[in-house]
């Protein structure tokens, strides 16, 4: 048997360059966000003290974005992910905790804003990208005049323009106190919002059923009034409530 590894189908994976002019690459990361638009990505850092100064920057400058790293409790990386997923956050800000092993959607681009340390790091943080035969491109962010370790070598350079306005996405995620333990399915929460809800299908993304919860994104500009009509109703034996996280 031969596998042809060139064949049309495969994944493909670019890796570019992006020069930042300043040591400082805050600007330059904004600059890159904004050039590649609103699409699922992951930004990577060392460290994770670094991940409240790059988040509390792209706060400034409007940029909606989740954060992923060990100093996390697990309620709060398990959520950070949940939104990740269906689609309330395009953007992670993550340390190497985010390289392997979670359940992440498609994602079309990678930024290395540290410099990985080994090549291990490097390879599986490029693996979030490009998967599912999928094709995407991992960005080596750095300051012009900074050493590349050995294993990352001539990559060409992004040009980068701000084209593209980063938009709040169109989801909300929304929790519900009743899970699988309450005898409550996918089925029965769909039920909830277009039924109670008066959901459009739509309107409805990504549930998540848990065993004494679940997660649901909904539109957000159907947000209020389907609060208002949802919360405090029963599903199957069970009053649930419902509220934003």
């Amino acid at each position: 048997m031969t596998i042809d590894y060139l064949a049309d189908g495969v994944k493909k994976l670019d890796i570019k360059a992006i020069i930042s002019p300043d040591k400082d690459k805050l600007d330059t990361l904004v600059t890159a966000i904004r050039h590649l638009g609103n699409q699922p990505a992951i930004v990577f850092l060392n460290f994770k003290d670094a991940i409240n100064r790059v988040s509390d920057h792209l706060d400034d400058c409007d940029i909606p974005h989740g954060c992923f790293y060990g100093g996390l409790d697990q309620h709060d990386r398990e959520r950070a992910l949940l939104k990740f997923r269906n689609g309330t956050h395009q953007l992670l800000i993550a340390t190497d905790l985010a390289a392997r092993g979670i359940d992440v959607p498609e994602i079309k681009f990678i930024i290395h804003y540290h410099l990985p340390i080994r090549e291990e790091e490097f390879t599986h943080r490029n693996g979030r990208t490009a998967r599912m035969h999928s094709d995407g491109t991992a960005y080596v962010l750095h300051w012009k005049d900074e050493e590349l370790p050995d294993f990352i070598y001539g990559l060409p350079e992004e040009k980068l323009t701000e084209n593209h306005k980063i938009t709040k996405s169109i989801w909300t995620t929304l929790f519900i106190s009743g899970g699988r333990k309450d005898k409550i399915s996918k089925g029965d929460i769909a039920g909830l919002f277009f039924k109670i809800g008066k959901l459009k299908k739509d309107q409805l993304g990504i549930i998540e059923l848990k065993s004494d919860c679940a997660f649901v994104a909904v539109s957000t500009s159907a947000l209020k009034s389907v609060i208002q009509k949802v919360d405090n109703q029963r599903v199957k034996k069970r009053k649930v409530r419902v509220y934003t996280i």
